[in-house]
């Protein structure tokens, strides 16, 4: 069975301003270097729906879905940006983008759990995870993995799921929305202290926060990994994991100052397959995050990919 990815151009149009990080050329650089590499053969291209208020509100406040489309709307018709808050900014085409982010995270759900696909790749923009219930916030506005989880859950039956994050940033949002509901376990590491400064205390008892000091190399984080993550994994036995998929730990990368290069990558994915394959069926959905060193981000996702497409 083959690795779904999901993506769509209108993604592309969600544009927050000359110089800034979360740009476009993202996933250009991605889709690029996947061409370049030959590992674009390997996947099974789909194109990410629009998902629906309903899909959104399962992890949103119904206000917020409501509110933020008709903002979105409005910034659409207008044809110029405008700041939500200090870190995000709607552009005339950030309204299609949002919708199809989060829709190719619920597609991806979708053809994993029906055995189209083995598992899924959402090369999306914007971002999700600092989307809390019912604020915008980093560069976010639907948290697009707290969404696919709770379709799983809610639309699917499934008892249980994992969150992985690998962002990093906390992803304080995802947070916000699952923190208590006992069918999530969500595990995470992070630089501390780095914005949005949480996550050192969780939320809940269905957390495995592990904050990490700047300048952290990749065996530190892999040990971490193998003590926290891991063990909670196992205990928990998940029906299907999603991951947050930031790869802005990178040690190329200037928004963080840990030091992860692209080996590391494969090998916490390869940890997150095994997991998936012991207790999900190898049932396992990722989403693009962070990551905004061009030429690091698409080599780590790349990394990433190789292990997922099982291509050697």
């Amino acid at each position: 069975m083959s690795t779904a990815f999901f993506s769509h151009p209108a993604c592309r149009g969600h544009d927050m301003g000359a110089g800034h990080p979360e740009c476009p050329q993202r996933l250009d650089a991605i889709s690029d270097h996947l061409r370049a590499t030959g590992l674009d053969m390997f996947l099974d291209h789909q194109d990410a729906p629009l998902a629906t208020p309903e899909q959104l509100g399962r992890a949103h406040a119904s206000n917020y879905v409501s509110q933020l489309a008709e903002r979105l709307r409005v910034v659409q018709e207008e044809g110029h940006p405008r700041a939500l808050d200090p870190d995000t900014v709607a552009a005339p085409g950030t309204l299609a983008a949002a919708l199809r982010a989060a829709g190719a995270a619920v597609a991806a759900t979708d053809a994993v759990i029906a055995g189209r696909a083995h598992n899924a790749f959402c090369s999306v923009r914007p971002p999700g995870h600092h989307a809390t219930r019912d604020e915008t916030m980093g560069f976010c506005f639907f948290n697009n993995v707290a969404v696919a989880a709770r379709h799983a859950l809610d639309v699917h039956g499934l008892a249980r799921v994992a969150i992985v994050d690998f962002d990093v940033h906390h992803g304080n949002g995802t947070e916000d929305i699952i923190a208590g509901d006992e069918r999530v376990l969500m595990v995470s590491f992070f630089q501390h202290p780095l914005y949005p400064y949480s996550g050192a205390v969780p939320k809940g008892t269905n957390m495995v926060n592990v904050p990490v000091d700047p300048y952290t190399r990749g065996a530190a984080v892999r040990q971490a990994i193998t003590d926290h993550w891991l063990p909670a994994l196992e205990r928990f036995k998940p029906q299907m994991l999603f991951i947050s998929a930031g790869f802005d730990a990178h040690r190329e990368d200037d928004l963080g100052q840990l030091a992860l290069v692209e080996d590391d990558y494969a090998w916490i994915t390869r940890q997150l397959v095994d997991v998936a394959e012991r207790h999900a069926g190898g049932r396992l959905v990722s989403c693009l995050e962070g990551g905004y060193s061009l030429s690091a981000l698409a080599r780590s996702v790349a990394a990433h990919l190789r292990v997922l497409a099982d291509v050697a």
